[in-house]
């Protein structure tokens, strides 16, 4: 028999679950970020992710119906998601005309552009939040204080990161030690008790939302674990080397948007390696240029241009590794 077997692109879905469900899957386990996120930034983090998700919706529709004339299918979630992970990038002070951009870069050019779900390269919502870094950098970068309800939308205190406090403190040529003294506790940071965008300060809400989606068997453990291993091992190293230069693993997993983009946005079903396996390769590569990025680069962040750059070396990835053909011997 010489008939083929095309495959299509990932998302795959098996025994039984649907694109719908497995949406909505993950829309849950966001409810505990979202819900501290709400906590700790009032109604700030409200109108944000109020805006982010109905801009999405709305952009959504529009693009589909008048200008790829084809049925919306505004309810399979994937519009959901993206305007709750673009909210989970912005801080809780954003004008609203901005977050508007946001969504429709996010809509528009990371996800219709390419054919809507499932024919995207790069995720939409980090499409939406880079773009909106580099466009509007001083909006993207005033980080309201955590004081829970306490916290205005319009006129909230702002402060530095976690992140910013080392990079600007190491520049200035300020000693480690006295710099992580300025900063929260581990504790406190895993908490959410620091500055930050939305997802940024909900480390054991985004943990809990890690355990629901594993359990439910909507996500695998190979890329969160690949990208949280290697960032611990590369920062260990690091510091390891040169203790007053480099911050250690602890740090480097609590701050920023780390544990937000390994368990939510390097997890994509359309733009992460459909083999175990690849999979692996894909967070171990994420994991290495988030620190060389945090560590060497300009910017005190970098998750969210590693998941970029890695979801343009999935189709390579993919292809390169590969589960051997049903009946194919074994070399």
């Amino acid at each position: 028999m010489n008939t083929k077997v095309l495959v299509a692109p990932s998302p795959h879905i098996h025994s039984g679950d649907s694109i719908q469900k497995n949406m909505y899957g993950v829309v849950y386990a966001m409810l505990p970020a979202l819900l501290l996120s709400f906590f700790y930034f009032g109604m700030g983090a409200l109108i944000v992710t109020l805006t982010a998700v109905a801009s999405c919706y709305l952009f959504e529709f529009l693009i589909q119906k008048y200008l790829l004339k084809v049925e919306p299918s505004i309810n399979d979630g994937s519009a959901l998601i993206t305007g709750i992970l673009l909210a989970f990038n912005m801080p809780a002070n954003l004008p609203i005309w901005i977050i508007i951009i946001g969504a429709l870069v996010a809509i528009g050019v990371g996800k219709m552009t390419f054919g809507g779900l499932g024919n995207n390269v790069f995720n939409p919502a980090l499409v939406g939040r880079v773009f909106l870094l580099i466009s509007f950098p001083v909006q993207m970068t005033s980080w309201p204080k955590a004081l829970g309800f306490e916290t205005s939308y319009f006129d909230a205190a702002t402060g530095a990161t976690p992140l910013a406090i080392i990079k600007e403190g190491l520049k200035k040529g300020d000693s480690l030690t006295d710099l992580m003294s300025q900063l929260p506790s581990s504790t406190d940071m895993f908490l959410g008790n620091m500055g930050g965008s939305l997802g940024e300060v909900a480390g054991a809400a985004l943990v809990l939302g890690l355990i629901y989606m594993l359990v439910k068997k909507i996500i695998t453990w190979h890329i969160p674990v690949s990208v949280i291993a290697t960032v611990a091992i590369f920062s260990g190293i690091l510091n390891l080397s040169n203790p007053e230069a480099y911050a250690g693993p602890a740090f480097h997993i609590l701050t920023g948007g780390l544990l937000l983009g390994a368990i939510f946005m390097a997890t994509d079903y359309v733009t992460s390696p459909m083999s175990n396996k690849g999979m692996i390769i894909y967070g171990i590569g994420i994991g290495i240029l988030t620190v060389v990025i945090r560590v060497f680069g300009a910017y005190p962040e970098g998750v969210s241009f590693a998941i970029l750059i890695m979801n343009a070396f999935v189709p390579l990835i993919n292809v390169s590794v590969k589960p051997k053909r049903f009946g194919e011997k074994r070399k």
